[in-house]
Parts: structure tokens; C-alpha cells; sequence
């Protein structure tokens, strides 16, 4: 059987080959085995990765065992949780910890003084019944930037540049560029970069900014950046910019239900857009996934609700499915 292996999985595995540290070897493998198809043809591939990755996870946790010492943890690697995760940028005061206080709770220092944040602060934001990770990061300057930091966004989903439209805009945008062009982390249609990620701009403190600002800089910057603009003390753009996030990060919702019970439409699970209902189940319960018998499906565009539906249909947003096992 052929492997038929997916895009995404290709530019992870091109990641892996490019990776510089035991972490990112680690991180793309993990990747890998989450988009690899899940049949009989990929069955050996699978159980390499898996060696693979049990290799690296030792590596990497008896690296700092030898004659006594403490474990090094890489304070810039953030764990992804919740549909996808969204790593800011900025230079200092650009407004990065209120977006994170504001939107998500999080415990964040939120100063009118420089470089309060010192190391990645994650929080959790919620978009009508989804979760997604934002990540606040440490500021960079023209001349600084802390070793390690390229990890946090190397991780992430998306990267969003996050500009202080009170300050000097075409600094900010120009230090920002820089430092993510000079690790190849903005995606380029035109190249194949599997480093790049979704780069989008968030336009802050648009209630105290001078007028036109915002289309000044969008004027200047060569770059086709989507921007958002927000405030997050004013709470202006926020609800705009959480939907927008959702979008872009090109997930659908799908609701489990069990056979003679209503669905569960409080926790959705989130796949990427183009799974289908043998992912879900993968999903849902990795050693059940080959069991898999039938399916039904509501809330389906061109189907009739309870209609049952092949492994291999693709699953769209809001959908309602009925898993049976063998």
C-alpha cells in the first residue's frame, strides 16, 4: 500500500532535516507523527519515527544527568494547547502583555517601563467554543534579541507583529522584519520554506494613536501583511481579531457523538481543514482508529443528517459525527 504522504507532512519532515538542535528534531518529529496518514503502508514509518522520537526524548532528558547536574529546561519552547498556538513579536511597550492580559487572563506584568517580559508567557484565549494558545514573548531591539527565542516562534502557528501605532511604526516594523526575515520565519507563497509561518500584523493602541497612521505604514511597508487594528485598554478590535486568528489558522470543529445519545456540543474537537472521519477517530483513540466500521453525520453540507458517511469523508466546521466500531 502507498504511503501517500500529506504536504504537511513533507514540510515537517523537511523541518526535521533542517533542524538545528536535539528540541526542534524533536518538535518536527512530533509533527510528523501527527500528519502522517494512519494505515497499513505507513505502519514501519511509523514505528521509525516513534523510535526516533523515543531516542531524541532520552537524549534530551539525560543531557543534563551527567555527574549530578540539573536538567536543562528550554524556557523558550512552548507546548502547544488548545486549536493552534500564536507566538507575538514586538519591541518594547509595543503592547504584546495587554493583548495577552486582556484576551486571555493570564498573569502578565503589563508595564508603561521596558523588557517586564522576560521569558515566553503563555494564556489561553476562547473564540465562540474553541481554545487557542497566544504566547507572549520577550521584546527584541535593532541590537538585541535573547538566544533561544527563535524556538518560540519556530513552534508556533501563526506569528503576529505586534505594532505600537503611538510610536515609531516603520522602527518597529523594520526591527520585526529583520529579525524574522534573518531566521527565514516569514511565509512566502512563492518559496518552499517548511521554517516560515502565517505572519499577520496587530495594530495596537489605535485609540490614542495620531490619525491615519495605520495607512501610513501600510503604505510604506513593501509587504502584503494583513493588519488588525485593536486597543486593548479601550477593548476596541478584540472580538474582530479572535475571529480572524480562528480563520487563519484553518481549523474545523467537529462534534463526537454517541450512538442513541445527543452530541456533545460544549468541547469540539479541532482538525486541521481536509481531514476526514478516519483522522477524527485517530484522534479521538489512536489504537481504535483501524476498527473503525462506519460513521454518521449531521450538520453536513449535501448529506442528510444521520446519513452514513466513508473513512474517507472530509470533515467540514460544526459537523456532528457518529463513530462505530468493530
Amino acid at each position: 500500500m502507498p504511503a501517500n504522504l500529506t504536504q504537511q507532512y513533507k514540510k515537517a519532515e523537511q523541518r526535521y532535516k533542517l533542524a538545528g538542535t536535539d528540541a526542534e528534531r524533536l518538535d518536527a518529529l512530533e509533527e510528523m507523527l501527527r500528519e502522517i496518514p494512519k494505515h497499513k503502508g505507513t505502519e514501519h514509518l511509523q514505528a521509525d519515527l516513534k523510535k526516533r522520537r523515543s531516542k531524541l526524548k532520552a537524549a534530551i532528558e539525560g543531557s543534563g544527568k551527567k555527574s549530578g547536574e540539573v536538567k536543562h529546561v528550554d524556557v523558550f519552547h512552548i507546548p502547544k494547547s488548545g486549536a493552534g498556538q500564536v507566538a507575538l513579536i514586538g519591541m518594547p511597550n509595543a503592547g504584546k502583555s495587554a493583548i495577552l492580559a486582556v484576551l486571555t487572563g493570564a498573569h502578565v506584568h503589563v508595564a508603561d517601563y521596558p523588557f517586564t517580559t522576560d521569558k515566553p508567557a503563555p494564556g489561553m484565549a476562547r473564540y465562540e467554543d474553541v481554545h487557542i494558545q497566544l504566547v507572549d514573548a520577550p521584546p527584541i531591539t535593532a541590537d538585541y534579541a535573547p538566544p533561544g527565542l527563535v524556538n518560540t516562534y519556530r513552534n508556533a502557528d501563526i506569528l503576529a507583529i505586534v505594532i505600537d501605532l503611538a510610536g515609531e511604526v516603520l522602527e518597529q516594523m523594520k526591527v520585526c522584519t529583520a529579525y524574522l526575515d534573518s531566521h527565514t520565519l516569514i511565509l512566502d507563497e512563492t518559496a518552499n520554506n517548511p521554517l516560515a509561518r502565517k505572519t499577520f500584523v496587530i495594530a495596537t493602541k489605535a485609540d490614542i494613536a495620531p490619525d491615519s497612521t495605520l495607512e501610513t505604514l501600510k503604505e510604506l511597508t513593501e509587504r502584503p501583511f494583513e493588519y488588525i487594528e485593536i486597543s486593548s485598554e479601550a477593548q476596541t478590535g478584540l472580538d474582530g481579531l479572535l475571529r480572524r486568528i480562528f480563520e487563519m489558522l484553518d481549523i474545523v470543529r467537529v462534534y463526537a457523538k454517541k450512538p442513541g445519545k445527543p452530541a456533545d456540543m460544549t468541547d469540539p474537537f479541532t482538525l486541521k481543514r481536509g481531514s476526514n472521519v478516519h483522522d477524527l477517530a485517530y484522534h479521538i483513540h489512536r489504537e481504535l482508529a483501524d476498527k473503525l466500521k462506519t460513521a454518521r453525520a449531521w450538520n453536513s453540507p449535501n448529506i442528510h443528517d444521520g446519513q452514513n458517511v466513508p473513512r474517507e469523508h472530509v470533515l467540514s466546521d460544526k459537523e456532528i459525527i457518529e463513530l462505530h466500531f468493530g
